[in-house]
């Protein structure tokens, strides 16, 4: 979403970041949380329950804030929804489920992260997204050590279902029993009281997350709703993932050094076990893989849409 506000002021747009937060938290403490990671962005940042001026256009970046948006119908504005995963596979099946799905049916234009996201927006509410490539900062994630690797990292994220936590320390540990001399480094959440040895990095800056990838051999990156950008950075960083999800998102993540697996602890810690035992592909060619070398095609796809939806065709 902020790569998209950058890509916006870029173009020479100004922009405002409306937030929701219903428990009306200091609004300072949320715009420092912006300003210390998104630096370059310059964007306003306004409470959207303090009023909602007129604008060209407003763009609702998940089902809470599309709700926000269609609630406010009085105010004259363009409406548009940036897209970045189906939220609805985010809960079970209830109030919330129906609730972000029901977004979908608002009339906003769409602008879809993924073919995914794009194909079931069509395929489920007639929806025509706008398609948007997902990208890698390949400035950050990048090729440092072409030499000797070994072991595996896992992205963690334990109250996050779509990350499929469990399913993954399953299949860490019939990996350790076979390969325990490969470290299993952990990054995302710390975890505590796992069944085999673990090293935790908890939430870790994009370079020493690109530092840590070149070490390893073999990633862990799970995601059962929109194809995750973890395994993206880590091909860009010579790492082998390994990938459990949707058969639906494969065509985002077309490599071919992508491992995918069945969602099973055994097929993956088989996936993990082949990588880590096999001195080929080298680091180099599996950088040298990555497609996607930049945000760039996402960015001019939002542009181009929001612009076309203010000025109309040009």
């Amino acid at each position: 979403m902020f790569r998209m506000v950058e890509a916006l002021e870029a173009a020479g747009h100004t922009c405002i970041l409306y937030l929701y937060d219903r428990f009306r938290a200091q609004l300072s403490r949320h715009e420092e949380v912006i300003r210390k990671y998104w630096p370059s962005v310059r964007a306003e940042v306004r409470s959207a329950l303090d009023g909602m001026e007129p604008l060209d256009a407003y763009v609702a970046t998940g089902w809470q804030t599309a709700h926000v948006l269609a609630a406010r119908a009085s105010l004259p504005t363009r409406r548009l929804y940036f897209i970045q995963d189906f939220e609805p596979f985010f809960y079970p099946q209830g109030s919330e489920y129906f609730l972000a799905e029901d977004t979908y049916r608002f009339g906003f234009r769409c602008i879809a992260l993924g073919f995914f996201v794009a194909d079931l927006l069509k395929k489920q509410f007639g929806v025509d997204a706008r398609f948007a490539e997902h990208g890698c900062d390949t400035t950050v994630y990048r090729l440092t050590n072409n030499g000797t690797r070994r072991g595996v990292v896992f992205y963690a994220k334990r109250r996050v279902a779509r990350r499929g936590f469990e399913l993954g320390v399953l299949a860490l540990r019939e990996f350790h029993r076979r390969w325990p001399d490969h470290e299993i480094h952990i990054f995302g959440d710390v975890c505590s009281g796992m069944p085999f040895p673990v090293i935790n990095h908890g939430t870790m800056t994009p370079t020493g997350l690109s530092e840590l990838y070149n070490g390893c051999r073999s990633g862990l990156a799970m995601s059962f709703t929109n194809v995750s950008l973890v395994p993206a950075e880590m091909l860009a960083s010579g790492v082998i993932p390994v990938l459990s999800g949707p058969v639906q998102t494969r065509p985002d993540l077309d490599n071919p050094f992508v491992r995918w697996a069945d969602p099973s602890w055994s097929a993956i810690a088989d996936q993990l076990g082949a990588i880590v035992s096999s001195p080929v592909p080298s680091p180099a060619e599996v950088a040298a893989s990555i497609r996607t070398s930049s945000w760039d095609s996402a960015k001019r796809v939002t542009v181009e849409t929001i612009e076309d939806e203010v000025y109309g065709p040009m």
